[in-house]
């Protein structure tokens, strides 16, 4: 496991890599994205940025931590030098969708794994507001560097619950759970980047932001953000494509229950 001063470059590096893909998220929206190619399916894109930006990431973590593994959403896996060697977690573009639309709302995700997939750090920049949201294990989540913490709301009613379809369509239980949102009179928002989306738990802008697949490349680093600004997570590290709630603790238990009896998760 990387010692405190590992992490404390791990983070500068990835706080550099951060306002460089920013900009070029920017820049190659200011033209229209570009080319823009089906991947899986007609809702899973990607443009010559997504690719670049990967690119130019994956090129400085090799060269700043050459033992470190890497996996990122446009160019896969490459193993660390040993098997306790931690590995980055990059998506260079989430939110593709929006950004190949003109829409201003996608982000840059980078985080940093141990082998067993629990989060070390966390990043999500969010290029149009100029926002960067960081975390480090047991060091607490901050916003341009200032701490930031989950809502203290004790209820959904009247606040604000995130979430994200899985590409174009709903998840099992989106549909039961959406609707004991509205009972509530809990407002509900799909905008389209899954960590753009789960940090706003962690900014206290959302009492809770859910998804029906976790995926590390997008999702990691956002948890680690997110429970380290005080949310809680079920569960605490999902598996692969397993659906994860964040929640503001003190609304953790009124929305854990509705999350069980909808979506059945635990």
């Amino acid at each position: 496991m990387p010692n405190e001063h590992d992490l404390d470059g791990a983070l500068r590096v990835a706080v550099e890599l951060a306002e460089w893909a920013a900009e070029a998220i920017r820049g190659g929206n200011r033209g229209g994205a570009g080319p823009v190619r089906q991947k899986a399916s007609p809702a899973d894109i990607v443009t010559d940025t997504d690719e670049a930006v990967e690119r130019h990431v994956r090129a400085v973590l090799r060269r700043e931590f050459p033992d470190w593994g890497i996996d990122g959403e446009e160019y896969g896996a490459e193993e660390g030098t040993s098997d306790d060697a931690p590995h980055w977690v990059i998506d260079p573009v989430d939110g593709t969708t929006n950004y190949a639309h003109g829409l201003g709302w996608c982000s840059f995700s980078l985080g940093l794994a141990e082998p067993d997939g629990s989060p070390l750090l966390g990043l999500v920049a969010d290029p149009w507001r100029g926002e960067v949201f960081t975390a480090v294990r047991g060091k607490g989540a901050h916003l341009n560097g200032t701490p930031i913490h989950a809502a203290d709301h004790t209820t959904l009613t009247g606040h604000v619950f995130l979430t994200e379809w899985a590409a174009h369509a709903h998840w099992p239980g989106l549909d039961a759970l959406l609707a004991k949102l509205a009972e509530r009179h809990c407002t509900a928002r799909v905008l389209g980047s899954t960590a753009l989306s789960l940090v706003q738990v962690a900014a206290g802008r959302a009492t809770a932001a859910a998804i029906g697949e976790f995926h590390p490349v997008d999702g990691l680093p956002a948890l680690l953000i997110a429970t380290e600004a005080g949310a809680v997570a079920m569960p605490q590290l999902p598996s692969y494509g397993e659906p994860l709630l964040l929640v503001a603790p003190d609304a953790a238990a009124e929305t854990g229950e509705l999350w069980r009896t909808t979506v059945g998760a635990r």
